[in-house]
């Protein structure tokens, strides 16, 4: 092989890499898919206890702060919008409402991010004019946070 056949490869082969999923991302489609799995496994006998259960348990494996702050959005959850079935999304705590997420919180380490998110997906009824957040960066979590979270996950459902 020539040396300008095997530059054009080299280049070929990092344009696909940049082009393609990170790790992380590759890691997330992973526990997705493995979610899904485990709850074709249960099938209709899944309940609500199922879907806390793994979120709790996914709560207790992460790092701090993140767990702290997991763990008090899992409470401000539950307290504000007790209909949400907590479940697992692509590896991150998620609360569904007939199935569909309507909102979730991803952890500062799962994609090496400096802060940690919680997000509202489209089901979540959060419309204002034209124009809303989604999503919060969360570097902790103060009182008058979780006082504004809680008021928009109860907006988020209606």
């Amino acid at each position: 092989m020539t040396q300008a056949q095997k530059s054009t490869k080299a280049t070929a082969t990092k344009s696909r890499a940049a082009v393609g999923f990170s790790d992380e991302e590759r890691a997330a489609m992973k526990e997705h898919a493995q979610e899904l799995k485990t709850a074709a496994r249960r099938g209709s006998r899944a309940s609500k206890a199922d879907g806390e259960a793994d979120v709790l348990a996914k709560i207790a494996e992460m790092a701090e702060p993140d767990r702290t702050m997991a763990e008090r959005i899992h409470a401000i959850v539950k307290a504000n919008a007790p209909a949400l079935t907590p479940k697992l999304w692509y590896g991150m705590p998620a609360y569904a409402k007939d199935g569909k997420v309507v909102c979730f919180f991803q952890t500062a380490e799962k994609f090496k991010s400096r802060y940690a998110t919680f997000g509202f997906n489209d089901i979540a009824t959060l419309d204002e004019g034209t124009m809303w957040p989604t999503a919060f960066a969360l570097t902790k979590l103060t009182a008058d946070d979780a006082k504004h979270l809680g008021a928009l996950v109860k907006k988020a459902i209606g």
